[in-house]
């Protein structure tokens, strides 16, 4: 991937990745919709939801969500920017990583019950799936001797059966990353969250839209670390297999009761010590 290259595919990320996040969360709408036998809004809803957003006034308990808010969108860009920029994954990894602490930060600023629990129960779901999403940067560092996205992008064509098993894993907390069911205990996008909306009870307004706003670009950066597992069989064969694994979550959110918090937990930490940690271990023998 040449510099110039990475740069443009950058700065698109930042101008269009609300474009593309949007449209994913209206797909996603659109296909729980059709599963649940209902006709189901249009695709570009989540845009007139985030727009009408901005015109509502903005109740606000603190200063301080607000500014939480920001960092939340802020670190959430520079990580889906690093990783289009081809630099590297487990800096990008971390700066995803500080963006979802922010957003704790801002529900606990508000001095809610509910918004309270849903940020408890979100940091405890980070500590959940922050170890397999750890060993997803590994795994490519032991296939191509490199954390640099652009290696990644570049690295053998074998490597996604190299790294099946930290795949399976990636799969089983990018259910969790996207809050759905059976793993959307701190918020959710339905009807069924005896926490109202958990995280964001207490945001409305522009403060909501930017938590909105984050999410389209979280969206994206999920399918671009998806797609880094295909990314060596060319865009034209990865972009389909990466899409249609993104959107089984659908399919996983319509035909999954809730599990409890403790059940969460044991559940991600056993996928991740059976089939990522062994992945990792069995590497050697198969690099």
């Amino acid at each position: 991937m040449s510099t110039h290259y990475a740069w443009w595919l950058a700065i698109a990320f930042v101008v269009l990745g609300p474009v593309v996040g949007a449209l994913l969360a209206g797909i996603d709408r659109r296909l729980t919709a059709r599963m649940q036998s209902r006709q189901g809004p249009p695709i570009l809803q989540p845009v007139y939801d985030v727009l009408k957003l901005f015109e509502k006034d903005t109740l606000v308990v603190t200063r301080l969500q607000t500014l939480y808010l920001w960092f939340f969108l802020f670190f959430m860009v520079i990580s889906g920017f690093i990783l289009f920029l081809g630099s590297d994954l487990l800096l990008s990894l971390f700066a995803l990583t500080v963006s979802g602490i922010f957003l704790c930060l801002a529900a606990y600023s508000t001095n809610s019950p509910y918004s309270n629990i849903g940020s408890s129960r979100e940091l405890m779901l980070m500590m959940a799936y922050e170890p397999m999403l750890i060993l997803v940067p590994l795994g490519f560092y032991l296939t191509t001797d490199s954390f640099r996205v652009a290696d990644i992008v570049a690295g053998s064509p074998w490597q996604v059966l190299q790294l099946l098993g930290i795949l399976v894993g990636f799969l089983f907390v990018l259910t969790i990353k996207l809050r759905k069911s059976p793993f959307d205990l701190s918020s959710s996008h339905h009807g069924h969250q005896e926490l109202v909306k958990g995280l964001t009870t207490d945001f409305s307004g522009s403060d909501l839209a930017l938590v909105e706003i984050a999410h389209w670009y979280e969206n994206v950066i999920l399918l671009g670390w998806l797609y880094l597992f295909f990314a060596p069989w060319g865009p034209w064969l990865a972009l389909p297999i990466a899409f249609a694994l993104f959107f089984v979550e659908v399919l996983v959110d319509n035909t999954h009761a809730r599990l409890t918090w403790s059940s969460t937990l044991k559940a991600t930490w056993w996928v991740t010590l059976l089939v990522g940690v062994t992945n990792l271990m069995l590497l050697p023998l198969v690099v």
